[in-house]
């Protein structure tokens, strides 16, 4: 385990649960409840275990990070019930919960200080996921309960914030202490090796994620 004060720690589960509550606000399903909940539960025994850290690994365990939840979207995006769960999806609510990365920024900003992220996952290095926060709630209320902005324009949002969420994500592995490590050797992502922050690439990155591709679903559809 890593030493990190207790109320990061803290933050870091807050902030899973208010993401995860952000999607059954937007689904209402309790069948996409219970999957995100087991996806929870795995990857935070996953990261408890220590049994991510091993850098020398072969095959690198860092995948099994974000394998429960590929599973989940892939059952969300390509099964009959998961499809007919989107469909029913609150396309604002979706979009407020974006919002979530405003916070989770300010926590990778508190992560490098305590030396367990490296800079460039910071908003002060590469990372500009904290715009796609800051800008969420504009999107939610004048594009989709005002309706003033158009179509065309919120799929560029959400194209532009998967992008930047996306270049997160790369960073992060090619960060992390493993043998596909190439960047940051100085101050490695060690922190989502395990728990809590573990959950940011498990539960928290693939709820936003799966935000961008239900919106990008949705209003591509329409468009046919």
């Amino acid at each position: 385990m890593i030493e990190t004060p207790i109320w990061l720690n803290l933050v870091f589960i807050m902030l899973t649960f208010l993401s995860i509550y952000g999607l059954f606000a937007s689904f209402r399903n309790y069948q996409v409840l219970f999957w995100v909940l087991i996806v929870t539960v795995v990857s935070g025994f996953i990261g408890y275990s220590g049994f991510l850290y091993a850098p020398d690994a072969f095959p690198p365990r860092i995948p099994l990070i974000i394998l429960p939840a590929i599973l989940f979207m892939l059952w969300l995006f390509v099964s009959k019930t998961g499809k007919a769960a989107l469909n029913e999806m609150d396309m604002a609510k979706t979009t407020y919960v974006h919002s979530i990365r405003i916070p989770v920024e300010l926590g990778i900003l508190a992560l490098f200080n305590f030396g367990f992220m490296p800079e460039s996952m910071t908003f002060e290095g590469h990372n500009f996921d904290i715009l796609s926060g800051l800008s969420a709630p504009f999107v939610a209320y004048f594009g989709y309960t005002k309706k003033y902005l158009k179509r065309s324009f919120i799929i560029i949002w959400n194209t532009v914030c998967l992008g930047l969420l996306i270049q997160v994500v790369v960073t992060g592995i090619l960060s992390a202490p493993t043998i596909l490590q190439q960047i940051d050797f100085d101050q490695p992502n060690v922190a989502v090796l395990y728990f809590p922050f573990i959950w940011l690439p498990a539960v928290i990155v693939p709820i936003v994620m799966i935000g961008h591709l239900a919106a990008l679903r949705r209003l591509l559809k329409s468009e046919n």
